[in-house]
């Protein structure tokens, strides 16, 4: 069927990766979003620099670390920082949170906004001046080079480990939040926090930390990315405009909805390629568009 529109099933195929990984990412980063505002309020402009930031540290520990401690030869190998980007910028987020964004929930989301579009403004200006704009590659793992022979078409590796790894972190935070004890602090936290407090419940605590594990998910999402795009301060920027837009369509601050949105998207946008390939940069606001017309509260949001 699809030879008659000169599309061959390899073709298909190969764009429906595509995106099947773009939508990896775009459900990893909207969840954190989604996470950060429907917990803090807060809609986070600077995730894009966040992203970024993670992409740089697994960049620098494989590249740079090992001239800064006079130990050329010393390399943070990809796994080791898998872990380590998010708990670093996990940590700066919770400082940005205590010192900045803890004196702004009574006010109103635009105060929020404009300060963490500032961040995001600093941090990769600082980014440009120190590594400029050209991008940085990083290198694909020994372990996850290659490709797996599924019959139809090659299937890199590296690309299925994204995959599974992104709905991994996506469907275990979805598990978290929506069905233990921990979740049900955290929701509750939310809507009175004066409540939970008195049960002896640190709500001030569980927000930073909140925040710190929403800021970690994008410096994850940068990891698994640093081996796939070029590594530039600009990279999150680019990113984080489809991200929102996601958001948007799934509900603000669903967590479901944030995942299950950003694969269906990812597809889309693949299928776009394939068949009228100078849509696909626009179909994800073309789909915004029409789900706000129909139900501005998002596909999975809740009406108020």
């Amino acid at each position: 069927m699809f030879e008659m529109l000169g599309i061959t099933p390899q073709a298909l195929y190969s764009q429906l990766l595509v995106g099947l990984i773009n939508g990896s990412f775009y459900a990893i980063l909207s969840l954190g979003l989604a996470v950060i505002f429907g917990m803090l309020n807060i809609i986070n402009f600077s995730h894009g620099a966040q992203y970024m930031m993670g992409a740089f540290i697994a960049w620098l520990g494989l590249t740079q670390v090992g001239g800064w401690i006079g130990s050329p030869d010393f390399q943070l190998n990809y796994w080791v920082v898998l872990l380590l980007a998010p708990l670093v910028v996990g940590a700066f987020g919770v400082v940005i949170e205590r010192t900045m964004l803890a004196r702004l929930y009574k006010l109103d989301h635009l105060y929020g906004l404009l300060l963490t579009f500032g961040i995001a403004l600093i941090i990769e200006g600082l980014f440009r001046y120190f590594y400029g704009v050209s991008g940085q590659q990083y290198e694909i793992p020994e372990v996850l080079q290659g490709a797996i022979n599924l019959g139809f078409m090659f299937l890199p590796k590296y690309r299925a480990w994204v995959i599974v790894a992104s709905l991994t972190v996506c469907f275990t935070t979805w598990y978290v939040i929506e069905r233990t004890k921990l979740g049900s602090y955290l929701r509750a936290g939310t809507e009175n926090p004066r409540l939970v407090q008195a049960f002896g419940i640190n709500v001030p605590l569980m927000i930073t930390l909140t925040y710190g594990f929403g800021v970690a998910l994008a410096a994850f999402a940068g990891v698994l990315a640093a081996p796939i795009f070029t590594v530039s301060p600009l990279m999150g920027a680019d990113l984080l405009i489809v991200v929102f837009a996601v958001v948007v369509i799934g509900g603000m601050g669903s967590i479901l909805g944030s995942i299950i949105t950003g694969l269906a998207l990812g597809l889309i946008e693949g299928l776009t390629k394939v068949f009228y390939s100078e849509a696909s940069a626009v179909v994800v606001f073309v789909v915004m568009v029409i789900v706000l017309l129909v139900r501005p509260a998002g596909l999975f949001g809740r009406e108020r």
